[in-house]
């Protein structure tokens, strides 16, 4: 018999390959970080014997979803200015506060606080934008997760960085203390065309390019955005930033919510990775994305929770059943967006928005061992007639029990392994006084400063 690191035996595997294949009382064998074998539980148990066992009988077992789209850090902002618009909401509350509240210990213990509750809800992949990424980078790496994570660059001073150009040099020591880790994929992260110049948007993308590394950026988030860009540039969002060069496969394009069937064209043409952010885009009325025009034109398409300053919850089971009922009431049409799609878009469709299809995203032979198990036996889920049905629109983030990490455990029967939950809450606790005694935070002297 060959030895492999861990064996989960039983369950229901649901693969996401391009099969779409589901195994009953299926097992998979990992080793080193890989998956090595896949397939029915007589067969593999006949031919590995393993360190570890774990049963997941009355589990489904899945490929980890992959978030992506967050801000992190910005758990500690739950709730902070809710019920706004976009623009008013970044520039009368978020950026100020994050001017007065953000340091590098914020963004570790928030970064902490959403890594638990992305890894509770089964999330093991997550492409992440905020400031001090070495911070975001360094405690993920601690809990064990992947993460692609964006150092971010704006024209105006922010929490790390005064000027754009000790941003970018910011952005490359990160890219060069992090660019082997298994774990982490640093990128650069240009927040958005109505907070940085052209130059310093082509700065940025020269800077990844010569890198080597992802570009993540917010694109057509909002009805502003769109206006501001025919105002000044007289092109679309995506039309403008085709002009200036910086489409192309290595960016992943938060929201794109305001495009047209040629931005739609333009995305895939040059490859680009687009990210649905549902819940975010409802709450902000920011508008809804044309999902089911794009995974028409072949789109890369995923799904992600944004931050939870615009959530306000990171669990990407509610973004997918949201997602698909988003699509059948915008466009009433109860078939738009069926639940394997939605699914797709959490787990095989996210890897290819975020360009790592031949690394995660399906339970394969050869990928990483990226999966979790997840609970059937409560009263929501029971009866089960379809398995995609069942974890789209009755499954919950709460039944996930086990997760396992480039083949390693951080949660066992719903036991975080690799973060201390209770020292993170408590540290959450005391920067909620900190920010609260900052709560009048003024607003901007112009709203259009950054427009």
């Amino acid at each position: 018999m060959d030895s492999a690191d861990l064996l989960i035996i039983g369950g229901t595997l649901v693969t996401m390959d391009a099969n779409s294949r589901v195994l009953e009382d299926g097992a998979i064998a990992i080793s080193e970080g890989s998956i090595v074998a896949i397939g029915a539980r007589s067969h593999i148990e006949s031919q590995y014997h393993a360190l570890k066992t774990i049963d997941a009988t009355g589990s489904l077992v899945l490929p980890g979803l992959i978030n992506g789209h967050a801000h992190a850090a910005m758990s500690l902002f739950r709730g902070f200015a809710d019920d706004h618009t976009l623009d008013d909401w970044l520039q009368k509350y978020i950026f100020p506060a994050e001017a007065q509240n953000v340091t590098e210990d914020f963004v570790e213990w928030g970064t902490r606080l959403s890594i638990v509750e992305m890894i509770r809800g089964g999330i093991t992949t997550y492409a992440d934008m905020y400031y001090f990424e070495d911070a975001v980078a360094r405690v993920t790496k601690e809990a064990g997760m992947r993460g692609i994570l964006g150092e971010t660059i704006v024209d105006f001073p922010a929490p790390d960085h005064r000027t754009p150009a000790a941003a970018l040099e910011y952005a490359q020591r990160f890219i060069n203390k992090w660019r082997d880790d298994p774990l982490i994929t640093p990128a650069v992260a240009p927040h958005s065309i109505y907070t940085l110049s052209e130059a310093n948007l082509q700065a940025a993308c020269a800077l990844a390019r010569r890198n080597g590394v992802p570009i993540l950026i917010h694109i057509a988030e909002a009805p502003f955005e769109t206006a501001h860009s025919r105002s000044r540039h007289g092109l679309s969002p995506v039309a403008y930033l085709q002009r200036i060069g910086l489409l192309g496969p290595d960016v992943v394009g938060a929201h794109c919510v305001w495009v047209d069937s040629a931005d739609i064209a333009a995305l895939g043409h040059f490859d680009v990775g687009s990210v649905h952010n549902p819940s975010s885009n409802m709450k902000l009325a920011a508008g809804v994305m044309p999902v089911v025009d794009m995974l028409a034109a072949g789109n890369r398409l995923g799904l992600a929770t944004d931050g939870a300053a615009s959530n306000n919850s990171q669990d990407l089971f509610d973004e997918m059943d949201l997602a698909a009922k988003l699509q059948k009431v915008a466009r009433m049409d109860p078939r738009a967006l069926p639940a394997k799609q939605a699914l797709e878009m959490a787990t095989i469709r996210g890897a290819h928005a975020l360009h790592m299809e031949k690394e995660i995203g399906s339970l394969e032979d050869g990928k990483r061992a990226d999966l979790i198990l997840v609970d059937t036996t409560g009263p929501h889920a029971t009866p089960m007639y379809n398995v995609y049905s069942q974890l789209v629109y009755a499954l919950k983030g709460s039944d996930v029990k086990t997760v396992v990490i480039d083949g390693k455990l951080v949660m066992e029967n719903r036991r975080l392994l690799t973060l201390n939950e209770k020292e993170i809450i408590q540290k959450a606790h005391q920067y909620q006084k900190k920010v609260v005694a900052l709560h009048s935070v003024p607003a901007m002297s112009s709203p259009e400063r950054f427009l």
